[in-house]
């Protein structure tokens, strides 16, 4: 049903459906089955935290760790402690009921109802596509404050038991903070760098490849967890460190695997743990305490608001990116409980805690609001609120060259700064595993590969994998390389092409086009040694001709250097042409003219421009004499020239005939524009009246 799957969360769907299920059971007269916190924590969490720490959007991630941090760490204890203590207060004045209750057990209640739930932020975040800056931020937060909750449930449920708590187990306290999270990245990076060593050593068994990143991801969980450390930490490191090393090393179809293997591992343990909360909530004890519920379900907004409101402030002092009051809405409308805080309190024990049963009426109350109320209505909100949504554009090799230099060009501002910041740190982090850890963790020639040439290969990879899923492989692109697609799919024999039928009237208009059109291949010239060659008996004068001609040109230039006034510029052949196309008559022969400038043609070829000839051109009023009006009416006249005698040097020879003005003039000349063609019989030159 579309129209209630664009309102209704899934998260939303799933608990009805537990909590129907759970009706159903309890009607027939059977007890509905609980939330076991051990079936939780070991087997139906790690793949949701395992999916989210592999395919984890690393660059976004460390940009923003800061910001995520602070969110996750000093947002959590200020949300606990705010909420325990207020929490306390309602005790003391809320009457007989709540008295007994004690600080700590508000404390240990705050901590537990007060930790962002990343089954719940992923379950809503992922449906309404919001930017990724927004659900890194809220995302990131929730994975990470897992070491805040552990250390504060630890602590709490262990100063319960103390006759009297000292300063020194305080402090202890405090340091098992670092401890816990800190050991929790430690025991995660050590097996994800033991996975990436094993599947360097897993190309003759492919089948067993997917086991590995399972397995060891798993023991990364249960070892940390068996510590008292932060498994959620341990298995996002794990998943961080071992995938670049993997991917580098298995089998493309291996990747496939895990990638759905891992989507679908997630999916039914979300699923499983939203419906079970639905038939939990039915087959659960209950308290109802009016006052306490109210009360935690008001405070916890308040906290997570005001914490997100100063801490935001503090943080836009130091981000290039400010986060705008939007950001800071969704950012506070996103913080979502869930079944870890279930969990958490189910795992309490009745002889220190006998308010269990309140502080679970209260969590559920909780978290049915936030899944229900801000899942179902922060769609809308983004929507009324323009929030920026994620674009879902395919990262190509342009982007990736500019990213890098971009990368390159910020670590050298830095350090000729003087400045260490992350980009630098980040920089010195790729140098360290270019040179020694890729050498030992990726086998073969993988380990030298420059990290855009990696990159190509893995964008083509995955290209090529869709268009086998789509079935297009007989479309494949020219940027799929045939080695690529012969690895996922070998035995796929090549689509022939289909030319389209064509008539003979149109296949012989093509070959017309072509014969045409097409240059003419060259004949083979004969092939000849350099011993047989005659001698040409010209080429010796010819070559003269040409030196003298040269020498020539080197001197006018040289002459045209020194001029100081700079000569009037000419028309061009084609301004020319057009002047004389536009008004022939102006420049119609005239007879009876003597002292004119005469112009000479060859009649042997008279298309031709190096055909025309000035001999004597004088401009009018030389000597000092200003032209007539008579002179300027009569124009030109042309002559026809005398044949040269055989031998005489008349086509290199330099005369005034040669320098650039003059065959300017000459092709005006030759070329006068548009002109009637002479016809058969009339001369060349019209004569004139």
């Amino acid at each position: 049903i579309p129209s209630v799957s664009n309102i209704v969360p899934e998260s939303c769907l799933l608990i009805v459906v537990g909590l129907l299920v759970g009706g159903l059971i309890k009607g027939v007269g059977q007890k509905p089955p609980m939330l076991n916190s051990d079936i939780f924590f070991l087997f139906l969490l790690p793949p949701i935290i395992l999916d989210a720490g592999y395919f984890l959007p690393l660059r976004q991630f460390t940009e923003n760790l800061g910001t995520i941090l602070i969110f996750a760490v000093v947002g959590t204890l200020w949300n606990a402690f705010f909420l325990g203590g207020l929490m306390y207060a309602v005790c003391q004045l809320g009457g007989p009921g709540l008295n007994h209750i004690s600080l700590l057990a508000n404390l240990l209640f705050g901590s537990i109802i007060s930790a962002v739930d990343p089954v719940a932020v992923l379950a809503v975040f992922e449906e309404i596509h919001i930017n990724e800056l927004l659900h890194i931020l809220v995302f990131g937060e929730s994975l990470l404050n897992d070491a805040v909750t552990v250390v504060l449930y630890h602590l709490f449920e262990e100063f319960a038991n103390f006759e009297q708590v000292t300063i020194v187990d305080i402090i202890l306290g405090f340091l098992s903070f670092f401890v816990v999270s800190l050991g929790g990245v430690f025991v995660g990076v050590i097996y994800g760098l033991i996975a990436a060593f094993t599947s360097r050593f897993t190309s003759h068994i492919r089948v067993i490849e997917p086991l590995f990143v399972f397995l060891y991801s798993y023991m990364a969980y249960l070892s940390a967890e068996l510590f008292h450390l932060s498994g959620i930490m341990a298995l996002i490191a794990s998943g961080v460190v071992m995938r670049p090393y993997v991917e580098a090393n298995i089998s493309h179809k291996s990747h496939t695997t895990i990638k759905y293997f891992l989507k679908m591992w997630s999916s039914v343990s979300e699923t499983l743990i939203f419906i079970f909360l639905g038939v939990s909530t039915v087959a659960g004890h209950h308290y109802w305490n009016w006052t306490f519920v109210i009360s935690t379900l008001l405070f916890c907004l308040i906290a997570r608001v005001l914490g997100v409101l100063v801490l935001t402030w503090f943080i836009n002092k130091f981000r290039i990116v400010k986060l705008t009051p939007k950001d800071q809405f969704i950012i506070a409308y996103g913080g979502l409980r869930g079944a870890i805080a279930f969990s958490l309190c189910y795992l309490l024990d009745y002889k220190h805690f006998g308010m269990r049963d309140m502080f679970l009426t209260a969590i559920i109350t909780v978290i049915f609001f936030t899944v229900f109320v801000q899942g179902m209505t922060i769609r809308p909100l983004v929507d009324l609120l323009a929030v920026k949504k994620k674009q879902d554009t395919k990262r190509s090799i342009n982007e990736e060259i500019h990213t890098q230099f971009l990368d390159h060009l910020l670590t050298g501002i830095e350090d000729i700064c003087g400045h260490y910041g992350h980009h630098h740190w980040k920089d010195k982090l790729n140098r360290f595993n270019k040179k020694y850890v890729k050498k030992c963790l990726i086998a073969g020639e993988r380990s030298k590969e420059p990290q855009l040439i990696a990159f190509y290969h893995k964008m083509e990879m995955k290209q090529a994998i869709e268009l086998v899923e789509s079935g297009g492989i007989g479309k494949i692109p020219s940027a799929v390389s045939t080695v690529s697609i012969q690895n996922i799919n070998p035995k796929t024999l090549p689509v022939k092409r289909i030319l389209p039928a064509l008539s003979k009237d149109k296949e012989e208009e093509i070959r017309k086009i072509l014969r045409n059109n097409l240059q003419k291949t060259r004949q083979r010239l004969r092939s000849y040694n350099r011993h047989t060659l005659v001698a040409d008996p010209y080429e010796e004068a010819w070559n003269q001709m040409l030196l003298r001609r040269q020498k020539a040109r080197q001197l006018e230039q040289k002459m045209n250097n020194y001029l100081t006034v700079p000569a009037h510029k000419l028309d061009s052949p084609t301004m020319s042409r057009a002047r004389i196309g536009s008004d022939p008559l102006a420049y119609e022969p005239k007879a009876d003219s003597e002292n004119l400038p005469v112009i000479t043609i060859d009649l042997a070829s008279p298309q031709s421009p190096e055909s025309v000839d000035l001999i004597n051109e004088e401009p009018k009023g030389c000597g000092g004499l200003p032209p007539s009006p008579e002179e300027d009416e009569e124009g030109l006249v042309m002559q026809a020239k005398e044949p040269s005698s055989p031998g005489t040097d008349d086509v290199f020879t330099p005369g005034t005939s040669d320098s650039p003005s003059n065959q300017r003039m000459m092709r005006c000349l030759s070329d006068p524009g548009p002109r009637p063609e002479p016809e058969e019989g009339e001369p060349f030159i019209p004569k004139g009246q």
